[in-house]
């Protein structure tokens, strides 16, 4: 399952990842509201840890931007308030569950469970490109009638580049997303699964963007 944190406190976030990632859950990091709001509008998330005062803009708009666009994704709000206002404010504006700071690590992880519990398993998100299709949930690839088979990092990569199609993807954000935010090894492993994506896949749909990073092209 894939989280959003979206929280300006970089090393609380930084711990929230590595914590979640070795749940098993895959995870992704924003520190700016507005950033937090167009990563989960563009992306399906099971679910957005996302504080309340944040750059940008703050966590009640966030949430209830999300809601009014129609999207039901589980959201436990963070908060370093204190009050019975600040929490019916944040349930008023669409919130799930409700976690004030300082806050045991062991209690996140149980209400994350327990909201991803109540959701249920949803449809399995199919991404189509074309004739490009990525499974995320059963991770498979299909490109026309065949299947593609991928490994785990090959397939991480793809879905980086799948969920924004036609935007320019940087190599920092894949090392980010893909690797760890500790990772210090050869940035250039990204080129590594860049190429052997183009050779499983098709030539010309994924496109370097000199200087930028890379862009999936549209499909056939």
């Amino acid at each position: 399952m894939r989280l959003l944190i979206v929280e300006d406190e970089k090393r609380l976030a930084l711990s929230l990842a590595r914590g979640l990632t070795a749940e098993g859950y895959a995870v992704d990091v924003v520190h700016d509201g507005r950033e937090g709001l167009h990563r989960a509008t563009e992306t399906p998330y099971d679910l957005v840890i996302l504080d309340i005062m944040l750059p940008g803009m703050n966590g009640y708009r966030v949430c209830a931007a999300l809601r009014a666009a129609g999207h039901d994704v589980p959201i436990l709000m963070l908060t370093a308030k204190d009050g019975e206002y600040d929490e019916a404010e944040g349930l008023d504006t669409g919130a799930d569950d409700y976690l004030t700071k300082p806050f045991s690590y062991v209690v996140l992880v149980a209400r994350v469970k327990a909201l991803l519990r109540r959701r249920g398993p949803g449809p399995s998100p199919v991404l189509v490109h074309g004739d490009l299709k990525v499974d995320t949930a059963a991770r498979r690839v299909h490109l026309g009638e065949d299947e593609v088979a991928l490994t785990a990092k090959e397939f991480a990569v793809l879905e980086q580049l799948v969920t924004r199609p036609g935007e320019v993807v940087s190599k920092a954000r894949i090392l980010e997303h893909v690797w760890d935010f500790a990772y210090d090894g050869d940035p250039n492993i990204v080129e590594v699964y860049i190429s052997a994506l183009r050779r499983k896949l098709r030539p010309g749909l994924i496109r370097t963007v000199r200087g930028a990073g890379y862009r999936l092209e549209a499909g056939r």
